[in-house]
């Protein structure tokens, strides 16, 4: 009992998502267990939970009172009585039961009074154990309704052919407003005077309608007509203009004699024809019998009636015909409307029989509907709930609670369609206001919401779990930093240093000792801002290929010897011929977007390098570069064109990182080794190295720092995962595109969750993820349907290992309602085949396996290890990327 009233109360004032219930259903389990360990359904739990919660509160209650007698609240709140009237073996009796869920019977009944009338009237039945074979009977009254009125549907039967129980799909109708008054016993002679008369209406109704039905299907053999159209063909059989030769003779005096032979041309023919056949040049007879004339040759000739006719037949004799005609079908068309009109009538005065003022004085509203989906032996269960004060439906499916409308609560709980199905309706009094109304603070009036309707015990308990929760995310929050904190030692783990020339690594110690990184480091600033003022009021706006090629005063007339002149191709700017050391640069470096962007920035900073020195070319070339880089991070290009992977800043840029993370980033790339092909650009890459070391360890935080560029990699890695699956999805082979689309989408929700620009269109991988399931799922049932064991096996495989595991995937999202179709529709291919004859083999497989695909739990399994990415460089990537994206674009909208 502790358990539940702790769940309840969780379920109230919890901050969590979702309430694990483990604790309190181990309990119940243990309490409910069976002999034969069989699974109960909705009934069987709702039926020994009641029992155990009012074992419970009388326990509870008889401590409290000392052995006086006490009110139970499970008995007030869920349990009635009915008087039970019969005749057992010709003697009367009457007997007082209790109940709690009234079981209702569904096969072969349209809706839910129906069903109650069934339940509530037990028809004379002979008495088996009665030696005068006496009548026997009863009927049901209730004396009292509990305030909340639980009907269990009972939707199984056991199929005698095949040796095992079976579910029942029939539609059944219910009403959100249920008048118990017709099975009250307080109303039970006006109920018997009605029932009689529904009784006497159907007994006539059942009349008209066999009338009817001979009208409407006239005739003695197997085909029938209505007898109004039988009339009226032979009217219009009568009125047709007599013809006086046979239908064969008639149509040999105007057709050709043969295909062989010359038509002859009659003379109306022939005024229709024009010129006569001595005009044109003669034609074969083979020939002639292939030439169509629509308009001329198979024009059927005027005198043919268009339909058959009588041969003789005098005025007087059709005049008599057509006036018995024309009254007999006026009689049968007024007898059938006068028909119809009286069954409209009955089924009228049907309905309204109860609708009198003193029969609608017990409403029951729907409060909750218990659906259940699947077969008889396994499914899936979730609830329809009715929130008063929203005035609204809810859906709760595990963890999932969406909100919900009467046609879809339809849709799903009458059957018929689909199979789901309602097993359980939930109605309450809705005179009884205090099973709904809100509650108020006695002292200030104020409505109480949320925890405050919790009694204190319950109230301290659930803001205790509520600090546990708290302390469980910054335990996860620590434990993610001590993981960042783990990788980033490991990323500074010295490596080998790269090899370089030997003049750089003579020269650099003695730069980096040099006094102008701290003593005169401000008096270069200065100096270098006044320099690059001055030469951008000189500097004019020229392409990177000139400024690249233009000599300055003091550049060496020829190579040194250890140097090679190489090209540099830059992508949409040009080729750059420029002075190379031998193994100075790693080739690969220089052809990504980060190096070219930063030669070209240098190539256009080359005059203020020549004129005031290394520094200032190299503020000047910095600016530029990060100028160009901010108008990419402005720009909205095509998904083909993505700038962020192209440039790290342009991600950081849109994520609007801090300034110092950006500033940092930026003199990496300057202080990039490749740098030392040739003089300009070695000289700015140590300025840049010593602006980086004259960062102080208080100026920007490294973890920060670190954290950034972990995203980055991510949002890179999610990008490669994203291009290879589509590439196989295109390829068609969704099996290998499946892993690679749920793993883009995973890293990517989790990138978007720091930022709508941290990983790309999540609707884009939503649609494409689904729809590789869909084909996947459709391709697996093929198999199924086959028939051949290795092949069912195969499909089988396909949905355990693949399909099943990703369903949580799509259901732990309850806003992504694309998805959540994606799965019924899944669910509904394979629950198709149930009922359907199938080799045993086969429907043992089906029954195994619906199970695990009809469990809707949205706890995500464990997968396979990421598949194994392979290695891109940033400009092969980008031109993947781009290809991809662009085929995407020229496929439909639906990507279908």
């Amino acid at each position: 009992m502790r358990e539940l009233r702790y769940l309840f109360a969780l379920l109230v004032g919890s901050k969590r998502k979702y309430v694990d219930p483990s604790r309190a259903v181990e309990i119940l389990k243990d309490a409910f267990k069976s002999n034969d360990s069989q699974q109960q359904d909705v009934s069987e739990f709702t039926h020994k939970l009641l029992d155990w919660l009012e074992d419970a509160f009388q326990i509870k209650a008889e401590e409290e009172r000392d052995g006086e007698k006490s009110k139970n609240p499970m008995v007030e709140l869920f349990y009635g009585r009915f008087l039970a009237v019969g005749v057992l073996e010709g003697k009367k009796f009457e007997n007082t039961e209790m109940f709690g869920q009234y079981p209702l019977q569904v096969n072969g009944f349209k809706d839910l009074h129906e069903c109650l009338e069934a339940a509530m009237i037990e028809g004379e039945i002979e008495s088996l154990h009665s030696e005068n074979s006496a009548k026997s009977g009863q009927e049901h009254w209730f004396t009292e309704l509990p305030p909340v009125l639980t009907f269990e549907l009972s939707r199984f039967e056991f199929n005698q052919a095949l040796g095992r129980p079976e579910k029942i799909h029939n539609k059944l109708e219910f009403p959100p407003i249920l008048y118990l008054d017709r099975y009250m016993h307080k109303n039970r002679e006006i109920t018997r005077i009605k029932r009689d008369e529904i009784k006497r209406l159907k007994e006539y109704l059942t009349v008209l309608q066999q009338r009817l039905e001979r009208y409407l299907s006239y005739g003695s053999g197997p085909k029938r007509f209505p007898l109004v159209d039988v009339l009226q063909y032979a009217l219009e059989f009568a009125s047709s203009k007599p013809v006086c030769t046979s239908p064969v003779d008639d149509l040999g005096a105007s057709a050709p004699a043969s295909s062989t032979l010359p038509a002859q041309t009659s003379p109306s023919t022939i005024e229709q024809q024009g010129p006569s056949s001595s005009d044109v040049p003669s034609t074969s007879p083979v020939q002639r019998s292939v030439i169509h004339k629509p308009f001329t040759q198979s024009r059927i000739p005027p005198d043919l009636p268009m339909h058959p006719a009588p041969r003789h037949i005098t005025e007087e004799e059709l005049s008599v015909l057509e006036g018995c005609l024309h009254r007999w079908r006026t009689e049968v068309e007024n007898d059938t409307r006068d028909l119809q009109e009286s069954i409209s009538r009955i089924h009228r005065t049907i309905e309204l029989m109860y609708s009198d003022k003193t029969m609608v004085q017990v409403p029951y509203r729907l409060h909750a509907v218990l659906v259940h989906e699947g077969q008889a032996n396994a499914g899936h269960y979730w609830a329809y709930i009715y929130d008063h004060h929203q005035n609204r439906w809810m859906k709760y499916n595990d963890i999932s609670v969406t909100k919900s409308t009467w046609e879809e609560l339809e849709r799903d709980s009458f059957g018929g369609y689909r199979n789901a199905s309602a097993y359980c309706l939930m109605y309450i009094n809705d005179k009884e206001q205090y099973l709904i109304q809100e509650e108020f603070n006695k002292e200030t009036g104020q409505i109480l919401v949320g925890m405050d309707t919790l009694p204190s015990d319950l109230r301290d308990y659930v803001k205790e779990d509520n600090k546990r929760f708290e302390k469980e995310l910054e335990e996860w929050d620590a434990e993610l930093a001590q993981k960042a904190q783990q990788e980033k030692l490991l990323s500074q783990i010295p490596r080998a240093p790269a090899p370089s020339p030997a003049p750089v690594q003579a020269g650099e110690p003695e730069y980096l000792e040099q006094p102008s990184r701290t003593d005169i480091s401000k008096h270069l600033k200065e100096d270098s801002v006044q320099a690059i003022n001055k030469a951008l009021a000189e500097q004019e706006d020229r392409g990177p290929e000139a400024i690249m090629d233009t000599t300055a005063v003091n550049a060496p007339a020829q190579p040194a010897p250890n140097q090679r002149v190489v090209e540099v191709a830059i992508p949409d700017v040009g080729t750059f011929v420029i002075e190379s050391e031998e193994g100075g640069y790693d080739d690969e470096v220089m052809l990504t977007p980060n190096m070219q962007g930063i030669i070209m920035a240098i190539g256009k900073a080359r005059n203020v390098y020549d004129r005031c020195g290394p520094e200032a070319g190299f503020f000047k070339a910095i600016k530029l570069e990060y100028s160009r880089l901010l108008k990419l991070a402005q720009e909205d290009p095509p998904p083909e064109c993505d700038y962020r992977l192209r440039h790290a800043i342009v991600y950081f840029i849109q994520n609007q990182a801090p300034k110092k993370i950006i500033e940092r980033t930026l003199l990496e790339q300057f202080g990039d080794h490749n740098l030392s092909f040739d003089e300009r650009c070695r000289n700015i890459m140590k300025v840049a190295q010593a602006k980086l070391e004259m960062i102080k360890p208080d100026e920007i935080n490294m973890e920060e720092y670190e954290r950034w560029h972990q995203d980055y990699r991510n949002f890179r890695e999610t990008t490669m995962f994203l291009m290879v699956g589509l590439e196989f999805f295109q390829k068609k082979s969704y099996m290998e595109a499946l892993l690679y689309l749920i793993y883009a989408y995973q890293n990517n929700k989790e990138l978007l969750s720091k930022g709508p620009y941290r990983g790309h269109d999540e609707e884009l991988i939503s649609h494409y993820r689904r729809e590789c399931l869909l084909k996947l799922n459709e391709h697996a049932a093929a198999l199924f349907e086959s028939g051949d064991d290795q092949e069912v096996n195969n499909g089988l495989i396909i949905m355990n290992e693949l399909i099943v595991p990703c369903l949580p995937l799509l259901l732990v999202d309850e806003m992504e309602e694309k998805d959540i179709v994606a799965v019924e529709d899944m669910r509904n291919r394979w629950c198709s085949y149930l009922g359907q004859e199938m080799e045993p083999n086969l429907q043992e497989k089906l029954t195994d396996f619906l199970p695990k695909l009809l469990d809707c739990s949205t706890e995500i399994k464990g997968f396979n290890d990421p598949p194994k990415l392979p290695s891109y460089s940033t400009h092969e990537l980008c031109e993947r990327y781009a290809r991809i994206m662009l085929s995407l674009s020229r496929t439909p909208a639906d990507g279908r």
